[in-house]
């Protein structure tokens, strides 16, 4: 099946995911992730992109971003590879890239599936045996929807906002829900719109978007139609 183009819609949220080379660590201590997320910060002001959620994972990172234009999120993408890599092949020693391929995408939906996406990610260390509780894992933004920190680098969605009136209300209200685990069902859908890159929300919301971005957001069917039905053997 022919790869889809990458899809990228500003202003609305998109997930992403950046794996290691072959698997391998691309955060090794506590000032690769710090260094990294600096990094982070400075790239989305800049590229004006707003971080909604993220992990950083030892192998791998998950972002939950809306760009405002179509150009950000590449832009964005592109220039912490040339900051962290080069950072990262000095102190371990290593030379070449540090990413498996391109970064993967999806567009959200982010009446249906935003905050789904969100514990997707917080989650990830629990699902990957790395923290008994999403508050273990120090590198990713439950700490802030849950109101245990404030992160300089996320910017509250509004599906976020909705979750109550106040602070307080809302990181109650997002606590409750991440007690709510993520069904199998949910992950895979999560898993097979980022990797393969099709779009994340209901079948209203991917007509709509095709029509909003005139072309086609998912694969087609596959083999060719027949023009007219084969005969009974």
């Amino acid at each position: 099946m022919a790869r889809l183009p990458r899809l990228i819609v500003p202003s609305q949220p998109h997930y992403v995911i950046q794996r290691g080379l072959n698997g391998q660590s691309v955060f090794q201590d506590a000032d690769d992730h710090t260094t990294f997320l600096g990094f982070l910060k400075t790239a989305a002001r800049t590229y004006k992109v707003a971080v909604h959620a993220y992990v950083l994972l030892p192998d791998q990172l998950h972002l939950l971003v809306t760009p405002s234009d179509e150009d950000g999120l590449g832009q964005m993408m592109q220039w912490l590879g040339r900051c962290y890599v080069p950072y990262y092949n000095q102190k371990y020693g290593r030379a070449g890239t540090l990413w498996h391929g391109r970064y993967k995408t999806s567009v959200v939906d982010a009446d249906n599936f935003l905050l789904i996406c969100c514990r997707y990610a917080e989650f990830a260390p629990v699902r990957t045996g790395q923290a008994g509780l999403p508050e273990q894992f120090p590198w990713s933004s439950y700490g802030h929807h849950a109101g245990l920190r404030s992160d300089p680098v996320v910017t509250d969605h509004p599906a976020y906002w909705s979750l109550g009136n106040t602070p307080f209300q809302r990181e109650a209200a997002y606590i409750e829900l991440a007690n709510q685990p993520l069904s199998a069902a949910q992950i895979a859908t999560v898993e097979a719109a980022v990797l393969k890159g099709w779009p994340l929300g209901t079948d209203k919301y991917k007509k709509d978007l095709e029509q909003k971005a005139k072309r086609q957001v998912l694969p087609a069917k596959r083999g060719r139609p027949f023009k007219k039905l084969p005969e009974a053997a």
